[in-house]
């Protein structure tokens, strides 16, 4: 199992008597004290200063650690802000950091920033300047102190969003007064499979091999049921400490794959926190030297895909009468399929085969309690009359800004055709 934030196998010194006038031991110091003890013989123990190393391949001193682990606070008002983008895959997180001159609470307190876009895949040479709009702070779990995460998307030097840049028309949809007044819901549930860095094959399974069927690995624990919990645990509490919405974690069906959710999030709020909370995972698994992959089916055969099942509501469905309106939200959901799994991420069609808890990418269908279906409605939802949906669609390389606002697009704002309505609910209905 990786080790988080293990100190990289170089020299390690401890001083059994400390001391605060004492300054630290360069590299030089450390050399010529081994000479003297060379020419003198064994030395004696010595109750005042006593040295324990611990010899590596490269013969150097480990300072680093101590230098990470700086707290800035007590010394300067100016903090490090890390600036986070999405990449020209859509998938891949970019970031990097700037001095700011003293602590923010608003990102609008933040200067914009540009980076090269002809090195993300979002720019051509000759025009490459792209400008980086902050738009969420986060506290920085790997900093410290009044450091900062700052979610950022991307336009032209005109003030236009580029083609990657989902958040400015979800923000739009989320501006919509019609939207507002339903203050939408969402839960997030982002899975992910963690592999072995040099072969690419997920954790805890053998090189070239296979483990077990699946069966004992969902939410199981054990040294040969559960892969990687260190890295889920690390990624929990440090999302906990950057001020991100996270509910809970669960090992997976698949051996090496995790979730973690997020919610409730309403509007926008739910694709910051996603984005941020996928940013704090890539560099817990970088420094654990494990990669992370949100393929949607890693591994083909039958194993489990990874998801991104979306939870939502609205405030008419979780008021009295609210099932009929997650019925009709339902309805326009089934006219728009097309439309949303064309927007529910890359390789999509490798999950939804209708095997392994989902339904065919083909075929809208719905149910209560049914996991094999496009949009499940839950027990207590059915019970109570009120409440939301689970729509499984989404694979876990989705975009949340698009599925969180294309849902409440499509809910709130979308109005189908009267036949193209009444032909729906008949089919509908006899899908139920």
């Amino acid at each position: 199992m990786a080790q988080i934030l293990a100190p990289t196998s170089q020299w390690q010194m401890r001083i059994t008597k400390s001391s605060t006038t004492a300054s630290p031991m360069t590299a030089k110091m450390w050399s010529s004290l081994l000479l003297k003890q060379n020419k003198r013989g064994p030395t004696k123990s010595s109750a005042k200063f006593r040295v324990l190393a611990v010899k590596s391949e490269d013969y150097t001193i480990n300072r680093l650690e101590g230098l990470l682990n700086l707290d800035l606070t007590p010394f300067t008002d100016r903090i490090i802000a890390e600036y986070i983008w999405i990449g020209g895959s859509g998938v891949d997180v970019r970031s990097k950091s700037r001095t700011i001159s003293k602590p923010v609470e608003h990102p609008s307190e933040l200067p914009k920033w540009n980076y090269d876009g002809s090195s993300t895949g979002q720019a051509p040479g000759e025009d490459s300047e792209v400008i980086l709009y902050p738009q969420a702070i986060f506290k920085d779990p790997f900093r410290g102190g009044n450091n900062i995460l700052v979610i950022c998307d991307a336009y032209t030097p005109q003030g236009e969003p580029i083609p990657t840049n989902k958040r400015a028309r979800a923000a739009e949809i989320f501006a919509n007064q019609k939207v507002i007044d339903e203050v939408p819901w969402y839960g997030i549930e982002q899975e992910y499979t963690l592999l072995q860095t040099d072969v690419k094959w997920p954790l805890g399974w053998p090189v070239g091999g296979y483990p077990g069927p699946q069966g004992p690995y969902y939410c199981g624990a054990g040294a040969d049921k559960s892969f990687g919990r260190d890295i889920s645990d690390a990624h929990y509490k440090a999302c906990l400490y950057a001020g991100i919405n996270i509910s809970g974690t669960n090992g997976e069906v698949m051996p090496g794959q995790w979730e973690y959710q997020v919610g409730p999030s309403v509007g926008i709020e739910a694709g910051d926190h996603i984005w941020a909370s996928r940013y704090i995972l890539e560099r817990i698994t970088e420094q654990a030297g494990v990669v992370l992959t949100l393929d949607p089916k890693p591994i083909e055969g039958d194993w489990n895909g990874a998801g991104c099942h979306t939870n939502y509501s609205t405030k008419s469905m979780r008021e009295e009468g609210g099932f009929e309106v997650i019925k009709k939200a339902i309805l326009n959901l089934s006219l728009r399929h097309t439309d949303h799994i064309s927007a529910y991420g890359e390789g999509n069609e490798r999950r939804l085969t209708g095997k392994h808890e989902t339904a065919s990418i083909n075929t809208f269908s719905w149910g209560v309690a049914n996991r094999g279906c496009s949009i499940r409605v839950g027990r207590e939802t059915e019970k109570q009359g009120k409440g939301y949906l689970e729509d499984r669609r989404p694979a876990s390389n989705m975009d949340p800004y698009v599925v969180t606002s294309l849902l409440a697009e499509t809910t709130l704002l979308w109005e189908p055709t009267l036949e193209a309505e009444a032909l729906a609910a008949q089919k509908l209905a006899l899908n139920v």
